[in-house]
């Protein structure tokens, strides 16, 4: 409460006429407090009483999307049978009635339940989404498997998608963990090895002499442009893979690496050298902390540009991966399962980046939501 609403300011400084409407002045402040969003938050029960629309819409989506897909047939598509479009249908309904609860926990106010708190506030953040989100599935559905607009082989149903990470998921994880371990490979080596000459190149004037010219004429080439040559050169397949990864992720590394070493502020190196600092001290101790910021972007882009190099890789050169998997769908028309590798491929990189994001928000605390993503 603040000052001028207290009882003793309201009988100090009012005639005794004024107090009443004073009071109620006051009463109706408590009743109404601003919110961020524009609107005007209610006491507790009218809160309680309140219903989450945007929830609710959801759970009716999402029901939509269980009532087209189990009444409406599917149009006969020639060769395809479009299988598990009754489990898709039972799916969507089961989604709809968890999303339900939740609309009507979020409707109730706050629980006793930690754990339905936690939920039913991740579900008022994701209520749009999981609006729009089964309304896009529907629409797909309609124009596949229930009118026919778009035609097999190249367009497939939500519930052809089933099929293929249901039938077809040894040789998708196979192909996944191939990757993972060609990706990370690559990333390991070019990382390091860009960091190292990023910092030396940045510490030492001697070898920015002779190791700058050679990044500025053969950093900017595109790795994939070196396929044939790797290919000659390494053993097999899988190391020039290795190599060509490495290179996509080692240029930005030792760019960005370089160039926060050679921004730190001279004046942190004049004072550990009056405290007696060895030249150890000062690039593990001094240099390389305060490059760490570049070295993430580094990080960042260097990652994404490996994931091009990853799939262009392995379409050419070897025998199993996401790359290779897509190589092996288009090759016998089977475009529903392209379209499951694609979207594997999209939940695996985007996890990678968040995760080196997550890394990157946990080593520089200090520097945590600068950069988002």
């Amino acid at each position: 409460m603040s000052l001028g609403n207290s009882p003793s300011f309201v009988r100090e400084h009012t005639t005794p006429e004024h107090r009443p409407r004073l009071a109620a002045a006051g009463s109706a402040a408590t009743l109404a407090v601003p919110l961020n969003d524009g609107g005007t938050a209610q006491s507790g029960a009218h809160r309680r009483a309140s219903l989450h629309w945007a929830g609710f819409n959801a759970v009716i989506a999402w029901g939509v999307l269980a009532a087209v897909t189990l009444i409406w047939p599917n149009k006969p598509a020639g060769f395809e049978d479009w299988a598990y479009t009754q489990e898709l249908g039972i799916l969507g309904g089961a989604i709809a009635a968890v999303w339900a609860v939740l609309a009507l926990a979020a409707s109730a106010g706050t629980s006793r339940l930690r754990w339905l708190n936690r939920a039913t506030g991740v579900f008022r953040l994701a209520a749009p989404w999981l609006i729009v989100f089964p309304l896009l599935i529907t629409a797909w559905e309609i124009l596949t498997a229930k009118l026919g607009i778009l035609e097999p082989p190249f367009f497939a149903p939500p519930s052809g998608l089933i099929d293929v990470y249901a039938n077809d998921t040894a040789r998708l994880a196979d192909s996944a963990l191939n990757s993972l371990i060609l990706l990370l490979k690559g990333v390991a080596w070019g990382a390091t090895v860009g960091f190292a000459i990023g910092v030396s190149i940045g510490w030492s004037r001697a070898i920015n002499y002779w190791v700058h010219p050679l990044l500025r004429f053969l950093g900017p080439l595109p790795p994939t442009a070196l396929l044939p040559i790797t290919f000659f050169f390494f053993p097999s397949s899988h190391s020039a893979s290795v190599f060509l990864i490495a290179l996509a992720t080692g240029f930005p590394v030792a760019i960005l690496s370089w160039s926060g070493v050679a921004a730190v502020n001279k004046a942190y190196y004049d004072v550990a050298r009056t405290m007696g600092a060895s030249s150890a001290f000062l690039i593990f101790r001094v240099a390389i902390p305060a490059a760490l910021p570049q070295v993430f972007v580094g990080l960042f882009m260097g990652l994404g540009s490996s994931f091009v190099v990853l799939i262009v890789a392995e379409m050419l050169g070897v025998k199993s991966g996401l790359g290779w998997y897509l190589t092996w769908a288009q090759g016998y028309a089977s475009y529903t399962n392209m379209y499951g590798a694609l979207i594997l491929m999209t939940l695996i990189f985007s996890g990678l980046i968040s995760l080196l994001f997550a890394v990157r928000d946990r080593v520089l605390v200090w520097q945590k939501g600068t950069v988002k993503w």
